[in-house]
């Protein structure tokens, strides 16, 4: 009785401890913005899928980058509710029209990865903002935000533009944890100003991607590995990954939504696109680009990508 006293205690404190190393480990491997992501490099479900045109992307690189060429953006700052100097790009279109675009980047990118999509909503009339996310680019922040921190800068960023133009139309774009962000932001109370959603390959939560991803790179259960991973995002990062939920917030939404998807993605999966669609209550469509892998929608079948979203959000703006 008086061994088992002793042990019991270090017995805990021994599990307690695993627990948060585990959790801190996991917590740097995907949230911490300071910490590289090895595990993007080579990634064989982010590999080119042998459905893209190479020849159209050299092409499209070329006209992208005759476009930042041609362009020159402003940067513009703001101060995120808890402090953080956040970044975007601003292109004001010449047409002088009261279209916005607000074009979200991805996990571990920044807005300069944008081009392409930046390009075809500004040749199109659109005044477009090209946001850096939470501990991305020129924005600061220690941890990812995932698209849940991040929504509430999107409401930021919605209110500058209609600072600077209340008249605006506003369509908030994003592609895979961009299109997450526009997916979250969708459940929020928003202006009257934003018309329209598009989101591109966004995951249905951060819980459901985090344990997918989980078991394909360490072939490891949700729990207890998730488990700690959240207590300490709660602690080091101050929000509940339970809480990052693109279908919730979809089913809140009162703004139109496109979903787009390539059927071959595997990296966000493709199932997710049903979650979210199903559980939009607001006029919708969706867009599945067949052979198309992760955030290769635009580069497998350009014409029919922006022929359906320009279809879809000129009922709107």
């Amino acid at each position: 009785m008086k061994e088992l006293k002793i042990i019991l205690p270090i017995v805990i404190i021994f599990l307690v401890g695993v627990y948060f190393f585990i959790g801190n480990y996991f917590y740097n491997f995907a949230l911490n913005a300071n910490q590289k992501k090895d595990f993007l490099d080579g990634n064989p479900h982010l590999a080119a899928s042998k459905t893209v045109d190479n020849e159209l992307i050299e092409k499209n690189k070329i006209e992208d980058a005759t476009f930042t060429h041609n362009h020159t953006a402003n940067t513009i700052k703001i101060s995120s509710a808890d402090q953080l100097k956040l970044s975007a790009r601003l292109y004001e279109n010449k047409q002088t029209s009261h279209h916005w675009a607000i074009v979200v980047h991805g996990y571990s990118g920044n807005n300069t990865q944008m081009i392409r999509y930046i390009r075809h909503f500004y040749e199109n009339g659109y005044n477009v903002l090209a946001p850096d996310l939470r501990g991305h680019g020129e924005s600061e922040g220690k941890y990812i935000g995932m698209g849940w921190d991040d929504r509430k800068d999107m409401l930021l960023w919605i209110n500058q533009i209609i600072e600077k133009d209340p008249n605006a139309e506003i369509a908030l774009f994003g592609v895979s944890m961009g299109g997450a962000t526009v997916m979250m932001t969708s459940g929020e109370k928003l202006p009257k100003n934003v018309k329209v959603i598009v989101e591109d390959c966004g995951y249905s939560s951060v819980i459901e991607e985090f344990t997918y991803q989980l078991d394909d790179l360490f072939h490891l259960p949700k729990f207890p590995f998730i488990n700690a991973a959240n207590t300490i995002t709660k602690i080091r990062a101050g929000y509940d990954l339970n809480d990052a939920d693109a279908v919730k917030q979809v089913a809140k939404s009162k703004t139109p939504i496109l979903f787009i998807h390539g059927d071959n993605d595997s990296f966000v999966p493709y199932k997710m696109l049903n979650k979210v669609y199903h559980a939009a209550k607001v006029e919708k469509d969706k867009l599945i680009i067949r052979g198309a892998g992760h955030g290769e929608a635009e580069k497998v079948n350009p014409e029919l990508y922006w022929s359906t979203l320009w279809k879809f959000v000129d009922q709107y703006i």
